[in-house]
């Protein structure tokens, strides 16, 4: 039992305590300043535990000792109408701190799951799905460099209980005891054999989780400050490594060997007259799906990746063209802003996504990581690499949260992409669509298609597949993407309500 030693009744005499305090704080400050003029890396305390254990008391103690200016301090209560239309970690993503700042998450994504299993809302498997997921999504954190501390605070039954009336009995402090309070409280056999459950699953090497007592705050306060001072001044004084990971490396041949691109028929063609009428058809039944009342139950997020002078714009526009402009957001992605390299890669891409019944149009997307970070070495081979496991859980979740991902891989030739930049230069009203930085991306334009053999072959997956487009004729390529993407959302339509097989 791992909370047997959270039941030692520890603790600290009143005079030790004041004698401790005054320096932990000025060394929690000292920390808190090094890292904020650092910026290294971000903070994540993550708080969990029995009721009445001190959570909250620790919570506000920690803004108390250190400066609050540098702590996002973030609370989890019911699901708003914005955050349920969403993945169920969407509300987590947003609250994630940026290198420099602490990040205090007050019953974090680890409650949900644990109440609805104690409560009989949920399967055992399916606690086991939400673990997994949770704890690569821990993973992905700490591989980002973010230093994440999970504090569990523990008491026993016979504690709980007296400290829950000691609270209610207080006129100052009885508005903290609710009647979901003692509702838990006579769960707490259940709650405590699958919190460990649950605890024990997720405790790993880069994200533990430390058990405190509850019963003394002293102890309490003074164990959650120490542990949390050697954590940042571990990580604040650990030198870097003196050879670093070689960022650029040319792709030679793809990973798995499988020419992907290179199989496309790129002579398909749509005759003028052909395309006129299936532009409009499927435009047509395009909005109609748009309008259709049980579209209002899902959303749909929409990925373009491809060649340089593709045709992703031209494709946007047909689809755009046929929606409503209050459902849908156009999102072009250039290189990170200082606040998006400030936090993990995904958060620039998870902070744009659609509510229900509305379109979202990536035109780039979370792939620039392994495509352009990679070829042109912005990141190291580790970071590419598990790069393909991370997208594919996130996008995972958008599919379970009744999200429509159509991911289009534009495709042309080297002679076609020659012909379009120089009828670019040549056409006034184009010349903005052609710069120095496709001329250079042309010149690695084999590294490119490696990376993209790569991207397709890992990242295409029965639940989120790439539609590769034969786009040497530009008719061809809408239709397609238009043809693709309403029966994606027919389908889906006809799923909804239906438990979905991942």
């Amino acid at each position: 039992d791992m909370f047997e030693s959270a039941e030692l009744g520890h603790k600290v005499d009143k005079a030790a305590y004041e004698r401790a305090v005054p320096k932990l704080r000025e060394a929690l400050l000292n920390a808190q300043y090094d890292l904020a003029t650092s910026a290294k890396f971000p903070v994540i305390i993550v708080i969990g535990g029995v009721d009445g254990a001190g959570k909250g008391e620790t919570v506000n103690l920690l803004n108390e000792w250190m400066d609050p200016r540098h702590i996002h301090t973030h609370a989890f209560p019911d699901l708003s109408d914005e955050e349920r239309e969403r993945p169920r970690m969407w509300r987590f993503w947003r609250a994630l701190p940026p290198k420099g700042k602490f990040g205090i998450l007050f019953g974090a994504w680890h409650t949900e799951p644990i109440v609805k299993r104690v409560m009989h809302e949920i399967k055992a498997s399916e606690l086991e799905q939400e673990i997994e997921e949770i704890v690569r999504f821990e993973k992905m954190l700490t591989d980002e460099g973010a230093l994440l501390i999970k504090l569990w605070f523990h008491l026993s039954k016979e504690r709980q209980r007296k400290r829950l009336k000691a609270l209610e009995k207080d006129p100052h402090t009885r508005w903290r005891v609710t009647n979901t309070d003692w509702e838990r409280f006579k769960l707490y056999g259940r709650f405590r054999k699958i919190s460990e459950h649950y605890l024990r699953h997720t405790s790993t090497g880069d994200a533990p989780w430390t058990v405190i007592e509850g019963t003394d705050a002293r102890y309490r306060s003074l164990t959650v400050g120490k542990l949390l001072l050697a954590a940042l001044r571990e990580r604040l004084d650990r030198k870097a490594p003196k050879n670093p990971a070689v960022r650029a490396e040319r792709p030679q041949t793809p990973i798995d060997q499988r020419d992907v691109l290179g199989s496309l028929n790129l002579t398909k063609s749509l005759p003028k007259e052909k395309y006129d009428w299936q532009l409009e058809e499927w435009q047509g039944r395009l909005n109609q799906l748009s309008r259709d009342r049980k579209f209002r139950q899902m959303s749909v997020t929409i990925v373009f990746e491809g060649s340089d002078a593709a045709g992703k714009g031209g494709a946007i526009r047909r689809i755009t063209g046929a929606l409503d402009a209050r459902q849908y957001q156009g999102i072009p992605i250039a290189a990170p802003s200082e606040e998006e390299r400030a936090q993990p890669y995904l958060w620039r891409f998870w902070r744009h996504l659609p509510r229900r019944g509305r379109f979202s149009i990536y035109d780039r997307s979370w792939y620039g990581r392994v495509l352009v970070e990679r070829v042109e070495g912005y990141c190291t081979k580790a970071d590419w690499m598990r790069a393909y496991s991370e997208i594919n859980d996130f996008e995972e979740q958008l599919v379970r949260n009744d999200t429509v991902l159509a991911k289009f891989w534009l495709q042309i030739g080297k002679e076609e992409q020659l012909k379009r930049f120089q009828l670019r230069e040549k056409t006034s009203f184009k010349r903005f669509k052609i710069t120095d930085e496709d001329w250079r991306n042309r010149k690695k334009w084999d590294d490119y298609q490696i990376a993209a053999d790569d991207m397709i072959e890992r990242t295409s997956t029965s639940v989120s597949p790439w539609t590769l487009i034969e786009a040497n004729d530009k008719f061809h390529a809408r239709v397609k993407v238009l043809k693709t993407l309403v029966r994606q959302i027919e389908k889906a339509l006809d799923g909804l309500g239906k438990d979905k097989d991942l």
